[in-house]
């Protein structure tokens, strides 16, 4: 019978080199709090049970990480990993297999973690290491002459001699929980540190001949901790140059791979071309052929086939339609639907607004909470005041409507097909089919005005 697995967090930490009031796992890297990149991967993995050690701004970290799966663990005192470890274990039944992990190693990939923990069992548990050049900092692996791993040492602890050891202990390790229960009460605190070490338990295995298994991570990134600002910007950076170098190979021109911030999920067509600067959060779709300028920022939304978005333009929660295009300085919010080969140019901003197939916000206006026909034009500075300081009303525009520049549109208000709004218009009342709609201040000529003079 497979042994279930459960995934041990250890996120006590205060991480005070961050210099910071927020949690060190709440800092995030491409988006996400450490933590919860560290939570999705054990959700990944299918864990029976996740249960994340918290101490250092335990409130914080619960209210940013709403999640009914997971069972929080209050560590009061900060006395070790090993003490770390000991307080989820009365929630971990005796059976299963236990990976621990990290709050603040955040990129640790799934597969990696599946091999990891395939090699547990009551015979034998996992640690994962690695080789760097520079290991300061990390405990040594220390073997024998046959290259069997007989126990880690931390480096206040290591001699000068053990301290040239590159191979070193990442920290995440699988076990059997049986093993943990066994050896965790044990342990001693009588290092440098006065803590107890959950690295301890590598000896007490060899003690037993329960057998030791190394596995490696693919790159040092994915268990690369992060104790300051430097390392979070050292592991971003990481970060987005794989996002960079996946969405290359996917057929994207990136116009420079080293200015691009990926904060969620980006999807791609063929022949994408992505220009310097652009951020892209949540879920985001570019379909095929679509070009994306410079400084755009494009969160939670759907970019049709050959859609344009120029320079400096924000998309939130919005889908672009086929051959639209979009910009420079535009901004579309939260539902905004774009049909295909729509225009909405510089310095528009539209809100809940559906725009049919063909039509045109050129410039200088705002189209909230609005239905828009098919080959619509809306002049410069055009808005529909859609708030009456309570509630919100809608505007529709019908098929082939003319809306002169600078005009006002007071919802609730319908304009039917075809009809025409004369510019500096303020619209209070519906405009039938073909009708011409003026509502302004007769033009006055006043002859022989004299101008005002300095005094």
């Amino acid at each position: 019978m497979t042994h279930p697995l459960h995934v041990v967090i250890l996120a006590a930490g205060q991480g005070s080199r961050m210099k910071s009031r927020l949690p060190k796992v709440l800092h995030a890297v491409a988006g996400k709090p450490m933590l919860h990149h560290v939570i999705d991967t054990a959700r990944a993995l299918g864990a029976a049970g996740i249960h994340t050690v918290i101490g250092h701004g335990a409130d914080q970290v619960r209210e940013a990480t709403p999640a009914g799966d997971i069972r929080w663990v209050l560590q009061e005192e900060q006395l070790g990993t090993g003490h770390a470890v000991a307080q989820a274990l009365p929630n971990i039944p005796d059976d299963a297999r236990v990976l621990v992990l990290y709050g603040d190693v955040p990129l640790i990939d799934a597969d990696t973690l599946g091999h990891l923990a395939d090699q547990v069992s009551d015979a034998a548990i996992s640690l994962l290491t690695v080789e760097l050049e520079n290991p300061d900092g990390y405990g040594r692996i220390l073997r024998d002459h046959g290259g069997n791993v007989q126990a880690i040492v931390e480096q206040k602890d290591a001699s000068s001699e053990q301290l040239r050891i590159r191979e070193v202990n990442t920290g995440i390790m699988g076990l059997s929980a049986r093993h943990l229960k066994d050896w965790l009460p044990r342990l001693s605190n009588s290092n440098a540190q006065g803590e107890y070490y959950l690295t301890d338990v590598i000896a007490m295995a060899v003690d037993n001949d329960v057998a030791v298994r190394v596995a490696h991570p693919a790159t040092a990134y994915e268990v690369q901790g992060i104790n300051n600002r430097i390392q979070l910007a050292e592991l971003e950076r990481w970060y987005q140059a794989q996002q960079a170098q996946r969405l290359m190979t996917a057929g994207v021109t990136l116009l420079d791979p080293a200015r691009l911030d990926v904060r969620g999920t980006l999807e791609t067509g063929q022949d994408v071309v992505i220009d310097v600067n652009a951020v892209f959060e949540g879920r985001v779709v570019l379909e095929e052929g679509v070009h994306i300028g410079p400084n755009c920022f494009i969160r939670d939304a759907v970019i049709r086939s050959g859609a344009r978005i120029d320079a400096n333009t924000v998309i939130d929660g919005a889908d672009v339609g086929a051959g639209a295009q979009i910009g420079p300085f535009a901004r579309l919010r939260p539902g905004t639907e774009l049909a295909e080969g729509t225009k909405v140019g510089n310095f528009v901003e539209t809100k809940k607004a559906r725009v049919g197939q063909g039509s045109k916000i050129n410039h200088l206006s705002y189209v909230g909470d609005a239905i828009l026909g098919r080959n619509v034009n809306v002049g410069a500075g055009t808005i529909t005041c859609n708030y009456d300081g309570v509630n919100k009303h809608q505007t529709r525009l019908g098929d082939g409507v003319f809306v002169g520049s600078n005009t006002a549109l007071v919802a609730p208000v319908s304009v039917a097909d075809n009809a025409t709004i004369g510019a500096g218009s303020t619209i209070t009342r519906d405009v039938e089919a073909e009708e011409l709609a003026v509502a302004r201040g007769r033009q006055r000529n006043i002859q022989n005005w004299p101008r005002p003079q300095k005094k």
